[in-house]
């Protein structure tokens, strides 16, 4: 059994090694990894986005109990 496990994790290493190859060598290689830049600058935005709004109506509920309590 341990020699399947371990042919098993050999064949999935070299099937990654060659998928990443040709990610990174393959046709519409630079379509793969202009995608990837803007997915990771979309992600960024919605991540700040996500952070502006949240400090937004923390600010809010603050300003608005202040005001309440006069």
């Amino acid at each position: 059994m341990d020699i399947k496990k371990k042919a098993k994790a050999e064949l999935e290493s070299r099937v990654r090694k060659v998928e990443n190859l040709i990610a990174e060598k393959g046709v519409g290689s630079s379509y793969l990894s202009r995608a990837k830049r803007v997915q990771r600058n979309i992600n960024l935005a919605i991540a700040v986005g996500g952070i502006i709004t949240i400090a937004g109506l923390a600010a809010w509920a603050l300003n608005r109990r202040d005001e309440d309590e006069r």
